[in-house]
């Protein structure tokens, strides 16, 4: 665990090195990217096995497919295209000013600072990760106290790959999270809960710190009349079961009309006895993080239960598991309709048509995603347009944050900021604008003493 010593002299180790290597040349830039692949690659198998064993039960393989894949997707993309990214630009100079000209020149921030939640504990590190080293900034993490096996892990295990003055690991609890977040980085990421984004927004605030903020929200999925609902039912069960629901993007409750309903939930109860057979023993479906979050999501279905709610478990109830089911007709007011679930509940909200579907998303907090199934593409268009949201897919959910030249961030109480490819090079950089000036130029005619020469002058350049 980090000391609040050990905290503030890592950080100076590395905020002194920023300093010194105020240009960093693409082959650090490239050796640092690489030495992260080189870390995943080596490492899979204790990775894999701390996150199971924080979890309690997760498969290696949707480790592998959650978090492993994208990781290294996002690294190949960097390596693409990074020294691209890093060259000057032209910029258009006004006439008025001409014969300069005018570029802008990426540079390092220096120090990104990164507080990674315990949902996607590797992903959401190596996601920030390689934006802030294809940008040419060394970076600091603060692990959630949640995966604590993980945590340790990396801890061990990053030393093996990089200098403490280019990456340092930071564990510990909530007094060393808080501390990590009032240190004067170059630019902040934090990944968390809305209620948590504010304190560190506030902290970062005192030094002036620019922050990427990725919050959560309620997710909402419409469901056309015209969607091929079968199709619908696969897409939005998979992005709800995947992590037992403990995805800041995951479908968070779903509208449709009235005349879907029942099918809904044939077709969903037909997928879930499908893609998790034997489920006493079943291994593929992961657990609740801890007993805390168990007891949260039973204390919010019993809620809503308790007040009218219609809940349709998917399964027996297990031991140590959170039962998988749908709810209906829960009350507006209850907790499940009010706040991000993260778990394997899923509301079902019945309206009369995609327009009211709209205008109930829209009367809410801005979500970090929103998903529309349909066929026609005006009844798509319209849900695109007319809904404001971190992200969008259209006839699937969630694979959007995989997607490397999506910028993924949220918006309001879902986020601020984004990042991922060309768009985290970008806020992890500073974007300098320079002039440069010729010897001969009109500039020195619009000086002082404003005589007869300037009054002839702004005659031609008034509009």
């Amino acid at each position: 665990m980090t000391s609040s010593t050990e905290l503030t002299e890592q950080f100076a180790a590395l905020y002194s090195a920023s300093r010194q290597e105020l240009s960093v040349p693409w082959s650090t830039r490239k050796r640092r990217l690489q030495q992260l692949q080189a870390l995943l690659k080596e490492q899979q198998k204790p990775l894999l096995e701390a996150i199971a064993a924080d979890f309690g039960q997760r498969s290696h393989i949707e480790s592998t497919i959650l978090e492993l894949i994208p990781s290294h997707s996002g690294i190949k993309h960097a390596l693409k295209h990074g020294e691209k990214w890093m060259k000057r630009r032209k910029a258009s100079t006004s006439w008025l000013f001409k014969p300069a000209t005018c570029y802008v020149q990426p540079q390092p921030k220096g120090v990104v600072g990164i507080v990674s939640p315990w949902n996607y504990p590797l992903f959401l590190i190596i996601g920030p990760l390689v934006d802030a080293f294809v940008a040419g900034n060394r970076a600091m993490v603060k692990i959630s106290e949640h995966v604590p096996q993980f945590a340790e892990a990396m801890a061990t295990l990053v030393p093996q790959y990089f200098q403490a003055d280019e990456l340092t690991i930071v564990t510990g609890g909530a007094d060393i999270a808080a501390a990590f977040s009032t240190l004067p980085f170059d630019h902040l990421l934090f990944t968390g809960s809305t209620a948590v984004g504010k304190h560190v927004m506030r902290a970062a605030a005192a030094n002036l710190t620019p922050v990427t903020l990725e919050l959560g929200g309620k997710s909402p999925v419409i469901v056309s009349a015209d969607a091929d609902l079968a199709k619908a039912v696969d897409r939005i069960m998979y992005g709800k079961m995947i992590n037992a629901g403990q995805t800041c993007i995951a479908p968070d409750y779903v509208l449709l009309s009235h005349s879907q309903l029942d099918e809904f939930v044939r077709l969903a109860q037909a997928w879930f006895d499908q893609h998790y057979p034997n489920w006493d023993s079943n291994t593929d479906f992961t657990r609740i993080i801890n007993g805390a979050q168990l007891q949260r999501l039973q204390t919010w279905l019993n809620e809503a239960h308790s007040n009218g709610a219609q809940v349709v478990t998917l399964a027996k109830q297990r031991a140590d598991f959170l039962t998988p089911c749908l709810v209906h007709h829960a009350p507006d007011a209850c907790q499940l309709m009010q706040q991000e679930i993260f778990g394997p509940i899923l509301p079902i909200v019945t309206v009369d048509n995609v327009q009211a579907a709209i205008d109930y998303i829209n009367v809410r907090p801005r979500p970090l995603a929103c998903y529309v199934f349909a066929q026609q593409p005006e009844v798509i268009e319209q849900c695109v347009k007319h809904t404001v949201a971190g992200g969008m897919c259209v006839n699937d959910v969630v694979l959007h944050v995989a997607q490397d030249d999506l910028p993924f961030g949220g918006i309001g109480p879902s986020g601020m900021g984004a990042y991922h490819g060309k768009t985290g090079f970008e806020a992890m950089s500073h974007m300098k604008a320079v002039f440069v000036q010729k010897p001969k130029n009109m500039v020195a005619l619009m000086s002082p003493p404003y005589g007869k020469r300037v009054k002839t002058l702004l005659k031609f350049l008034k509009p």
